[in-house]
């Protein structure tokens, strides 16, 4: 195997010193250059596993280094070398393509763990295991609508480089899959992955759950303990509901990440960490930073890339596909024969909005196979709920008028499925009432129900309304 190469960039020969001999000792090829034009010289005339650059250059800055090897090297990783402190360079480093930063003065230690973790992707790109990850994501990330053909693109993109990645999404859509596969897409998959809900932790606990601390620093610390970051080293920190976090502990994680290190309670010195920070919130963090309840320079920090995953109802082409993968999971784990949806079932699911999105999915076919007949699921058998508009508040009363086709029949006391037709009567009412007020405008009827056009579409289907 020939030895592997590294193009340093550096006006300052200390630096370049430093680095060449750091990086000489893990075996390593090193040709050191100190401006834009030789490194550029340096890139046409040889390929290299590594790049790092710093960023002010007496003929230019490092930006147009990363630029340049993103267009013309895209499989070289490249570090940008920054002054102490200075995250504004960093994240545009990381935006435009670098593959991780490091500061001044160098830290010798996250230097060689982040120089092994870009060497092991570069060998997994020769060796071909990039790829056989990438397709290993089908197997639980379903779904064929474009929406999901685009977040499985991104994933495959996002687990080439170490950039913190904020990932945006209701509840139920599957956040924390989705920070699972970016990071064994990557090349920390080896290391660990480690998820935490920060809503789940007491406020007064934060500090000691993520950064550890020292036997006897405060009262009922009968040990040492490590902290998430800690446990996370070489790996990932997946923060999800990143939005419950007090400002407080909003503080010591923007230094935590920006300095690559921290402080467990009743140390007196920070320990290097590295780790790659993942995070997820199902809130509009933007709005929250505008109200004051989230620091502007957290959020900066750790959405220096954003990925969106689309609600169940934005892919409803995707819901048959994730039933059936649900259904064959259910057979599996109860060691049975498997249940089928039959076609009024598929139906009804297409045309449900799923505010829950994938995980009511999972819940309402894990009951509909506990309580069908059978094997064959049929739309009863699903027990959506009959009405998809709020129901904190009743309809309102209509106002007594003279009997019309309209008004809602008496409850039956005797008739079977009484219930379901005193509801649908109920229903009808408010729905044509919406309309009359609205003048037939059915979008603007929806909007007054308070449910979506398409589930009015379906209700008017399902309740024989013209």
């Amino acid at each position: 195997m020939s030895q592997q190469t590294v193009l340093v960039i550096d006006d300052e020969r200390d630096i370049r010193e430093l680095l060449t001999i750091t990086l000489g000792r893990m075996d390593l090829q090193v040709d050191a250059v100190g401006t834009v034009a030789e490194a550029q010289r340096a890139l046409g005339s040889k390929t290299y596993d590594l790049c790092f650059t710093d960023m002010r250059l007496p003929d230019g800055n490092g930006q147009e280094i990363i630029e340049h090897i993103a267009t013309n090297h895209p499989e070289t990783p490249v570090a940008m070398i920054t002054a102490y402190g200075n995250v504004d360079a960093a994240v545009t480093a990381l935006k435009a393509g670098a593959f991780d930063f490091v500061s001044k003065p160098v830290d010798i230690q996250m230097l060689r763990q982040l120089v092994r973790t870009a060497l092991r992707l570069v060998e997994e790109k020769r060796s071909g295991k990039a790829a056989a990850k990438a397709g290993s994501a089908d197997e639980r990330l379903i779904g064929d609508s474009p929406a999901m053909q685009q977040v499985r693109a991104t994933i495959a993109k996002l687990a080439r480089n170490q950039a913190p990645v904020y990932i945006a999404g209701e509840s139920g859509v599957g956040k924390e899959l989705v920070a699972r596969l970016i990071h064994e897409q990557g090349p920390r998959a080896a290391g660990p992955f480690v998820p935490v809900n920060c809503g789940a932790i007491p406020s007064e606990l934060m500090e000691s759950e993520f950064f550890g601390h020292h036997k006897g620093s405060f009262t009922g610390a009968v040990g040492d303990k490590e902290g998430l970051f800690q446990t996370a080293n070489g790996g990932t920190l997946f923060l999800d509901e990143v939005a419950e976090l007090p400002l407080h502990m909003q503080v010591k994680l923007l230094r935590a990440i920006q300095e690559k290190a921290v402080r467990p309670i009743g140390a007196r010195e920070e320990i290097p960490v590295d780790v790659r920070i993942l995070s997820a919130t199902h809130k509009d963090l933007a709005a929250l930073v505008e109200h004051g309840q989230f620091r502007q320079d957290l959020f900066y920090r750790i959405n220096v890339i954003e990925l969106h995953v689309p609600p169940l109802r934005d892919r409803r082409g995707d819901v048959s596909l994730l039933a059936d993968f649900i259904l064959k999971s259910l057979a599996r784990k109860n060691a049975g024969g498997g249940h089928q949806l039959l076609p009024s079932a598929r139906d009804a699911l297409e045309a449900y909005d799923f505010p829950g999105n994938v995980r009511e999915l999972e819940n309402i076919l894990e009951r509909a196979t506990a309580m069908c007949d059978g094997e064959r699921i049929t739309a009863d058998d699903l027990m959506l709920p009959q009405r998809q508009m709020r129901m904190d508040t009743p309809p309102a009363a209509p106002t007594p008028v003279a009997a019309s086709a309209t008004a809602p029949a008496p409850l039956p006391t005797t008739a079977a499925g009484g219930l379901d037709d005193y509801i649908n009567n109920l229903e009808r009412t408010a729905i044509v009432k919406a309309l009359e007020e609205s003048r037939y405008n059915k979008t603007a009827a929806a909007k007054k129900l308070g449910i979506t056009f398409r589930a009015l579409r379906y209700k008017l289907k399902k309740l024989g309304i013209d």
